[in-house]
C-alpha cells in the first residue's frame, strides 16, 4: 500500500504542475495559492485590476482552496486573495453563465419535474349515492344554515323573511329526528341542535310581536333540564311579559331567573335587578324600585347607566327625598362611560339650532366621522339628555327655593365637568324665572351670557331679544338680536326677532328682506314663514301672502291660524267660495276649532253677503252662544228679529249690547222702541224716562217721550219745551262749527233715527 499511496501521491504532483504552467502560459498572470507558484513571473504594478478569470479558472481556484483550507495554516491565502493581506481582492467573474443549464420548458409552462401530467388516469368520480349517515349529516348542516340565515335577517330588521327561516328549520329538525327514531340511531340525536333550533325560533317569533308562541317555546325550552342554562332565558319571558304590561309575571320570572345565576355573574345579574326596578317603577311602587335601583350602586356604582340613574332621581323625587335628589344627582355625575370624558370638546348639539344640520354634516365630512365616532357621539347626546333633564327635575324642589336649587345644579355640574351643560341649565333658570313673570331676573341671568363662548351668547341673546320684544321694548331688543346675530349669522331665530323688530316699527320691506333671508338659513322656519306672509298682507301682497300661507300649510297640514290667514286672503281678494272652504274646513277638521266665535261669524258673513240670512242668522246665534260679547254680532241678530218683527227676541239682545257698551244710550233707545212697538206702551215709557234722566240732553230720547207721550193721551209740554231748548243750543253749535249756513230744520242724530224711519212719522 506504502509504494502504490507514493505514486498517487507523483501522479497528483505532476498533474498540479502541468495545470499551473498551463495557466500561467495561457492566462498571464499570477494565481496565488497553489504550491510551487511563481510569483515574480510577470509584473502588475501598474494595473488596477487584472483581467477576470474565466470559468475554468474559478474552478480550478475553488478546488485548490478547499484543498488547502484542510492543510494547517492555509487561512492566510487562497484563491481571490493576496499574499499579505495588502492589496485589494479581485472580483471572480465571466462573461458566461455558469452551473446548472436551463432544464426544457414543459408544455403550457407547467413546472412538473416527474412528469405526472403526461398520464392519461381517469379523474376521481362522486359518490353516486350516499349513506343514510351522510343523509343525515347533510340535514344537519342545512338546519345550521337555515338557522344562521335567520339570525342575520333578523340583524338586518327583515323579521318577516327571520321568522320563515326559523320555522323552515324547525320542520326540518323534526324530520331528522324522525328519520334518526326509524333508523335506530337514537345515540346520534343532536341535542344541541334542538335546542338551538328553538330557542333561535322563539327569539324570531317574539320579533315579529306573536308573544303567545314565543312564551310556549321558551316555557319549553326551560322546562327541559338537559339543556343546564335554560333557566337563563326567563329573563326573556320577563321582557315579554314587561311589553305586555305585566309588570307582576315579569317581575316573578326576572326574580326567577336571577336565582338560578350563579353570583360571579355580575353584569347580567345587575342588568335583571334594573329591570325589575323599572317593573316596579311602571307600578308606581317607588319604595321598591328604589330598593331595586340601589343595588346597582354596590361596587362603586361599576353596573349604573344613565337610564337607571336617571329613573332612580325620579323615585326619589316621587318620594320626596331632596338630600337623596342631591345624592342620586351626584352619582348620575360620577358614571363612567366612554367618550364622556371628551363630551365638553365637542361642537353643541344642533336640535335647537337651524343651521346645525348643514354644519354637523360638513364637520363629519372633514373629521371622516366612522361608526365609532357615531355611536361615540350617540352616547354622548344621550347623556347629556339624562342630566339635562334630571337637573331640570330637581333644580326647583332640592333646596329651600328654586334659585338655590338651581345654583347648587349648576355648581355640581361645573364641578363634575360639564360646563357646556351647566351653561343650559342658566339658561333653563332665566326660563324659570319667565314663566313665573319675574322678568328682571330672568334679565339678569341672559345678560352673565355675553362674555361667554360665542354658542352661548347666541342663544341667551336670542332669548333676551324675545323677552324685550314681549315687554314691547323694541329697541332693546332688536339690539338684543342684532348681537345674537352676530355671534351666529345662521340663527334662523335671531333674524325672526330681528325682522319682528322692524316689523312693529313699522319697516315692511326691510322686516320682508330679513324675514326672507331667515327662510334661506332655515326652509322649515315656520315663524319666519308665517311672519312673510302678514307683512305682505300689510303690504297689500295678497298672492305673495297667499304663496307664503299655502307653503306654510304644506308643512304644517292642519294649522287653525294658517287656515284663518287663508281664508281670510281669498275673502279680501273676493273668493267667496274658496273663503268658505277655509273656514268650514277650520271648524270641521279633527284638529280645528269647532266652538271658535270669531270663525263662527266669518262663515256667518259670508252668508250673509250671498243672500243666504238663514245660514247666517244659525252661525251668529253659534257665534253668540260661544261668545256672547260681540257687538257685530249681537247687532246682526238683534236687528234680524226686527226684521221678522219678532221684538221681544230681539230685547236681550239689545240689552246684552247697553251691558258691553254702557255708555252708548243708542241700546237702550232700542229696548224702548222694541216695548214701544210691541204695544207695551207703559214700558216703553218708563224706560224712556230712565234714559232721560240719565242723559238728559239727548234730543232723540226726547222726541220720543212727546210721541209716546201724545199716543198715551199724556202731558208732554215739559219735553216739548226742553226739546225746543236742545234744538235752538244745537243750532248755536252748528253756527259756531260752520255745519250750517243759517237756520233750517234740526237734523236727526244717530243711529235709533235712521232705524226708526223719524220722530214721529210712523205714527
Amino acid at each position: 500500500a506504502g509504494p502504490h499511496a507514493g505514486a498517487m501521491m507523483s501522479t497528483f504532483s505532476e498533474t498540479s504542475s502541468l495545470l499551473q504552467k498551463e495557466l500561467m502560459n495561457d492566462y498571464s498572470y499570477r494565481v496565488e495559492g497553489l504550491p510551487g507558484s511563481n510569483d515574480a513571473q510577470y509584473d502588475f504594478g501598474y494595473v488596477q485590476h487584472g483581467p477576470p478569470p474565466s470559468a475554468y479558472m474559478q474552478r480550478t481556484a475553488a478546488l485548490g482552496a478547499s484543498r488547502m483550507s484542510a492543510m494547517p495554516g492555509s487561512s492566510r491565502g487562497g484563491f481571490g486573495t493576496s499574499r499579505g493581506g495588502t492589496s485589494a481582492a479581485r472580483p471572480m467573474t465571466s462573461n458566461r453563465a455558469v452551473g446548472y443549464t436551463a432544464a426544457p420548458k414543459t408544455r403550457n409552462g407547467v413546472f412538473d419535474p416527474m412528469n405526472q401530467g403526461e398520464s392519461k388516469g381517469k379523474a376521481l368520480e362522486k359518490k353516486t349515492e350516499l349513506s343514510p349517515e351522510e343523509k343525515l349529516r347533510e340535514m344537519e348542516k342545512e338546519i345550521h344554515r337555515l338557522v344562521e340565515t335567520s339570525s342575520m335577517l333578523r340583524e338586518q330588521g327583515n323579521a318577516r323573511d327571520a321568522l320563515e327561516k326559523a320555522k323552515d328549520a324547525g320542520k326540518k329538525e323534526r324530520v331528522l329526528r324522525r328519520q334518526r327514531e326509524n333508523q335506530g340511531l337514537l345515540d346520534q340525536l343532536n341535542g344541541d341542535l334542538t335546542y338551538a333550533v328553538c330557542l333561535n325560533l322563539a327569539i324570531q317569533h317574539q320579533a315579529n310581536g306573536n308573544d303567545n308562541d314565543a312564551l310556549e317555546i321558551y316555557q319549553q325550552i326551560v322546562k327541559n333540564k338537559q339543556y343546564p342554562y335554560s333557566g337563563r332565558f326567563r329573563v326573556n319571558m320577563g321582557n315579554i311579559y314587561y311589553q305586555q304590561q305585566k309588570w307582576t309575571a315579569a317581575i316573578k320570572m326576572y326574580r326567577m331567573a336571577l336565582d338560578q345565576l350563579p353570583a360571579h355573574v355580575q353584569t347580567i345579574r345587575f342588568k335583571i335587578m334594573r329591570n325589575i326596578g323599572h317593573a316596579f317603577f311602571k307600578m308606581h311602587q317607588f319604595t321598591d324600585a328604589v330598593e331595586s335601583y340601589e343595588n346597582l350602586l354596590s361596587q362603586g356604582g361599576e353596573y349604573l347607566d344613565f337610564m337607571t340613574g336617571f329613573n332612580l332621581m325620579l323615585c326619589y323625587y316621587a318620594l320626596g327625598e331632596a338630600d337623596k335628589m342631591k345624592g342620586g344627582f351626584l352619582k348620575l355625575l360620577n358614571i363612567d362611560q366612554v367618550g364622556l370624558e371628551d363630551f365638553d370638546e365637542e361642537e353643541p348639539d344642533a336640535g335647537d339650532s337651524p343651521s346645525g344640520a348643514g354644519k354637523d354634516g360638513s364637520r363629519a365630512v372633514l373629521d371622516g366621522d366612522d361608526a365609532l365616532r357615531e355611536d361615540v357621539k350617540r352616547r354622548q347626546r344621550t347623556a347629556a339628555r339624562f342630566i339635562v333633564n334630571a337637573a331640570n327635575l330637581i333644580a326647583p324642589s332640592i333646596d329651600k327655593t328654586p334659585e338655590e336649587g338651581y345654583n347648587w345644579v349648576v355648581d355640581s355640574l361645573n364641578n363634575h365637568g360639564f360646563p357646556r351643560i351647566a351653561s343650559e341649565l342658566e339658561i333653563a333658570k332665566a326660563n324659570y324665572f319667565l314663566k313665573r313673570k319675574e322678568f328682571d331676573k330672568a334679565i339678569a341671568v341672559l345678560k352673565t351670557f355675553e362674555k361667554k363662548e360665542q354658542s352661548l351668547m347666541a342663544v341667551a341673546a336670542t332669548n333676551l331679544s324675545f323677552l324685550y320684544f314681549l315687554e314691547a321694548e323694541h329697541a332693546k331688543a332688536e339690539s338684543a338680536a342684532e348681537m345674537a346675530v352676530k355671534a351666529d349669522r345662521y340663527n334662523a331665530r335671531a333674524l325672526v326677532n330681528r325682522g319682528n323688530c322692524m316689523f312693529m316699527n313699522e319697516e315692511f320691506e326691510r322686516s320682508k328682506e330679513v324675514y326672507l333671508e331667515a327662510i334661506g338659513v332655515s326652509a322649515d322656519c315656520l315663524e319666519a314663514i308665517y311672519n312673510l306672509g302678514l307683512v305682505n298682507l300689510h303690504l297689500g301682497k295678497y298672492q305673495e301672502a297667499l304663496l307664503a300661507f299655502d307653503k306654510l300649510h304644506s308643512i304644517t297640514n292642519v294649522n287653525c291660524e294658517v287656515m284663518w290667514q287663508l281664508g281670510d286672503i281669498h275673502e279680501k281678494l273676493g273668493n267667496h267660495a274658496k273663503a268658505h272652504e277655509w273656514f268650514s274646513l277650520l271648524i270641521t277638521s279633527p284638529k280645528g276649532r269647532p266652538t271658535d266665535p270669531g270663525v263662527l261669524a266669518r262663515l256667518a258673513t259670508l252668508f250673509n253677503k250671498e243672500g243666504d240670512e238663514t245660514q247666517a242668522f244659525h252661525y251668529n246665534l253659534e257665534s253668540y252662544r260661544y261668545w256672547p260679547v260681540d257687538m257685530n254680532v249681537i247687532t246682526w241678530l238683534g236687528i234680524y228679529y226686527v226684521k221678522q218683527e219678532m221684538y221681544e227676541a230681539a230685547i236681550p239682545f239689545f240689552n246684552r249690547a247697553a251691558q258691553v257698551e254702557p255708555s252708548e244710550v243708542k241700546w237702550r233707545l232700542m229696548v224702548a222702541s222694541c216695548y214701544r212697538r210691541m204695544g207695551a206702551y207703559a214700558q216703553a215709557l218708563i224706560m224712556y224716562q230712565d234714559i232721560h234722566r240719565s242723559h238728559p240732553d239727548d234730543i232723540e230720547c226726547v222726541r220720543y217721550l212727546i210721541t209716546i207721550c201724545k199716543e198715551m193721551k199724556q202731558p208732554y209740554e215739559n219735553y216739548a219745551a226742553h226739546l225746543r231748548k236742545l234744538e235752538r243750543q244745537q243750532e248755536q253749535q252748528a253756527y259756531q262749527d260752520g255745519d250750517m249756513p243759517g237756520p233750517g230744520p234740526p237734523r236727526h242724530m244717530g243711529t235709533v233715527s235712521a232705524f226708526e224711519g223719524g220722530s214721529s212719522r210712523d205714527h
